[in-house]
């Protein structure tokens, strides 16, 4: 008899086992994405109206708040949980979302290109998780998450995928155990003692020219996507030059992914689906040195931004009192 999931229809089970990834429909709804965006201008120090002032093609902006997922889209925890095998196996210090939102602007170049790049083309293909040693176990990114905040169109610089890529990046993980560093869109094990290029590198944009699957992550405001975290990815051209926003918040377990459960019953569907890509039932996986974080560059060039932003944010606070005490003070004379 098939495993019943609380929130996950069989057909959403089977879809992920066999593509990866899962869509949760209106997740959360236009008015919170209006509310959690509202500042997302003042913040980013450029106008709205002018797309002169948009001079980054994208930008990962800091997070200032955050909010239970539970409580914000709880729709797509109950997915969560269902994929991870309950909310019991969830760090609860990873159950929430942050406004530290990704926006695609586009460039004026691409606005007026009439042809596309190829998603094999494209020029950021990679795994998320640039803040840990990766194993294939690995807990600290046990989903990968991408809300919609804005409409997100074809050609409109949504997020690629290639369901294809889980297979390749799991299996070079399970050759592995000692580890791999994430470092410029590449895999490098830790064993190397510097970052030349060996014939056992996982550079993604060389394995993704093995890749034949590609989707467009399209969507409407309040989507949820939840991918697999082994699952390849790239940003894409926004062509239209409506700006995309989106944010992708790391979901970790408690304790790494268990490729070896007495039980078969108690694999999570993430579990699951990485045995598929091996082509195995089960496999007693042993990382052979310690696991780590990384410091990624990352984080030092968003501590400067959260500082610029809250400045930004000041002003606006300041300004809007100021006009307030004026308009008290004209009633009073009056």
């Amino acid at each position: 008899m098939a495993k019943e999931y609380k929130s996950l229809t069989p057909e959403q089970v089977e879809f992920f086992l066999e593509n990866g990834y899962v869509v949760i429909k209106q997740a959360f709804t236009k008015e919170q994405a209006a509310e959690r965006t509202k500042d997302v201008w003042t913040r980013l120090g450029r106008d709205p109206s002018d797309k002169a002032t948009w001079d980054q093609e994208r930008i990962h902006m800091p997070v200032h708040q955050r909010e239970r997922v539970a409580d914000f889209a709880p729709k797509a925890w109950e997915a969560m949980k269902d994929l991870l095998g309950g909310e019991e196996r969830i760090d609860p210090a990873s159950a929430t979302w942050g406004d530290s939102f990704i926006v695609n602007f586009g460039t004026p170049e691409l606005e007026k290109e009439g042809s596309d790049i190829a998603p094999p083309d494209l020029t950021n293909w990679h795994v998320d998780g640039d803040f840990f040693i990766h194993f294939l176990d690995s807990p600290e990114q046990a989903l990968l998450v991408i809300p919609l905040y804005s409409e997100i169109k074809p050609r409109g610089g949504a997020t690629y995928i290639s369901p294809d890529g889980i297979d390749l990046v799991a299996n070079y993980l399970a050759e592995h155990p000692e580890g791999v560093r994430p470092i410029n869109l590449t895999f490098i094990p830790t064993t190397h003692t510097d970052e030349n290029e060996y014939p056992d590198n996982f550079y993604h944009l060389r394995e993704i020219k093995r890749c034949k699957r590609f989707v467009e992550m399209t969507g409407e405001i309040g989507d949820v996507v939840l991918m697999h975290p082994l699952m390849m990815h790239s940003a894409s051209k926004n062509h239209l030059r409506i700006p995309r926003i989106i944010t992708n918040p790391p979901v970790a377990l408690r304790e790494p992914f268990n490729f070896n459960r007495e039980n078969p019953d108690e694999f999570s569907l993430v579990e699951l689906k990485t045995l598929k890509a091996l082509g195995v039932d089960r496999l007693d996986f042993r990382p052979t040195t310690e696991r780590r974080r990384v410091v990624p560059l990352r984080e030092i060039l968003q501590k400067k931004m959260l500082e610029d932003e809250k400045r930004r944010l000041e002003e606006l606070t300041r300004k809007a009192e100021g006009l307030s005490l004026s308009g008290a003070q004209a009633i009073a004379v009056a």
